[in-house]
């Protein structure tokens, strides 16, 4: 099956023609993980610590996926469960995953794997956080005995989001590590990148064959008021930190950041083309207020322009947005697959409007020539929202957090008929 997976793979790397369609997720979100940091941040672990017992339902879930018809899924892999402290693997961790992946072989569906998806071990967290120089060897070393024992796997993500890990973890200090430190935050951000390149040279050494990325959450910004101009300078900024400057760096091995009402920081980084793809999450339009009695001196805020609505979670929907996003990272000439795109909703009819207005807009993107080759609905299943606890329902199938069931919405189903219809 390992070679059938390769010779896939080999065929998605230079064809456009074949689209990979497929679900995300990521492990903690699904599982829980009483060694995470995450574990000790949000009390609702104590009282659902399996959260939608993923990891014992792997097997049904897997059919849920199969159900669908997408040919591909994207997972994380839990570090904390395999590391639960500094000097202990365990293996049949290890093992559990590999099932996983051998599963999602078997029924032709294609592994995209996370190796970080926003959680550590506790341990890694206390001794070892990301702005220490010694998190690079942490991190380094388990990626490479994971890589060394998985099999059957081609697509990568290092990093999710990691400028929002940053942002939540060292300047807002709303999630962890919970620092409030810009200095603390850009040496945080050096680690990280650092780590990203090295073990993309790692996975090309270990599978010829393999597809690395990081998943950069974009978001489109405009000005709160049009008329203002610390509104139209904070948007300025906001869209070359956030959506523009990573790609950037991937482009030169520099990554130039506009902090606000302050000096430009530039991080030389040895990041330059370590890119097989780019992965895309996209969600929303922040409008961008001037308040200088924020931290950073900004305000983000949400409204309704176009008539689509927001979500449970109070983000815009703007289905435009997933154009204009595409279009600049376009400008890294690699491939690109929207790895995250989904919506918080108990209403299945707006679920479905949701999908079909993107799904819309990235057709018109191919059809303008913008090599898109995979989208990725988030979520399979509802999971647990980071700081919205169990409530932001983005599952394709619903859950019932107190025996686990799964229930089908109407936009599996949409989605199901999306997947058949559309051939891009």
């Amino acid at each position: 099956m390992a070679g059938e997976q390769q010779s896939q793979s080999e065929y998605l790397k230079n064809s456009k023609r074949n689209f990979l369609w497929g679900v995300a997720t990521s492990a903690f979100q699904l599982e829980g993980s009483p060694y995470a940091d995450w574990s000790t941040w949000d009390s609702i672990f104590n009282l659902n610590p399996k959260v939608t017992n993923h990891y014992e339902l792997y097997r049904e879930d897997i059919k849920l996926i199969k159900n669908l018809g997408v040919n591909a899924y994207r997972f994380s892999i839990e570090w904390s469960r395999i590391q639960p402290s500094e000097d202990y693997w365990n293996k049949d961790v290890v093992k559990h995953y590999q099932k996983v992946i051998d599963l999602l072989n078997e029924n032709n569906i294609i592994p995209m794997i996370t190796l970080h998806h926003f959680t550590h071990p506790v341990w890694f967290i206390k001794k070892y956080p990301w702005h220490t120089k010694k998190s690079i060897e942490k991190f380094k070393e388990y990626a490479e005995r994971l890589i060394e024992n998985i099999k059957g796997v081609d697509y990568w993500i290092t990093f999710n989001e990691p400028y929002l890990l940053i942002l939540g973890g060292y300047i807002e200090g709303c999630i962890p590590p919970g620092y409030k430190d810009l200095e603390l935050a850009l040496k945080a951000l050096r680690n990280i990148l650092i780590c990203h390149s090295e073990i993309y040279e790692l996975l090309h050494m270990n599978n010829k064959n393999a597809m690395v990325s990081i998943a950069h959450n974009m978001a489109v910004f405009a000005p709160w008021l049009k008329w203002n101009p610390f509104d139209r300078l904070i948007k300025k900024i906001a869209k070359h930190f956030y959506n523009h400057s990573i790609i950037e760096g991937f482009l030169t091995g520099k990554i130039i950041l506009p902090i606000p009402f302050k000096k430009t920081v530039e991080l030389d980084l040895p990041i330059k083309n370590k890119l097989d793809f780019f992965g895309i999450n996209y969600y929303t339009r922040v409008h961008m207020r001037f308040n200088p009695l924020k931290k950073l001196l900004i305000e983000l805020r949400h409204r309704d322009i176009d008539g689509y609505g927001l979500t449970d979670m109070g983000w815009e929907i703007y289905p435009k947005g997933l154009k204009k996003v595409l279009r600049y990272a376009s400008k890294l000439n690699v491939p690109l697959i929207i790895t995250e795109n989904g919506i918080a909703t108990k209403d299945d009819n707006k679920k479905i409007k949701f999908i079909k207005a993107h799904i819309d807009v990235l057709e018109s993107a191919i059809k303008e020539g913008i090599d898109v080759r995979g989208y990725f609905y988030w979520s399979l299943i509802d999971n647990y929202e980071w700081l919205h606890g169990l409530d932001a329902r983005f599952g394709l199938y619903r859950v019932d957090f107190r025996d686990y069931k799964r229930i089908p919405t109407k936009a599996a189903a949409f989605y199901s008929y999306i997947i058949k219809s559309r051939k891009f």
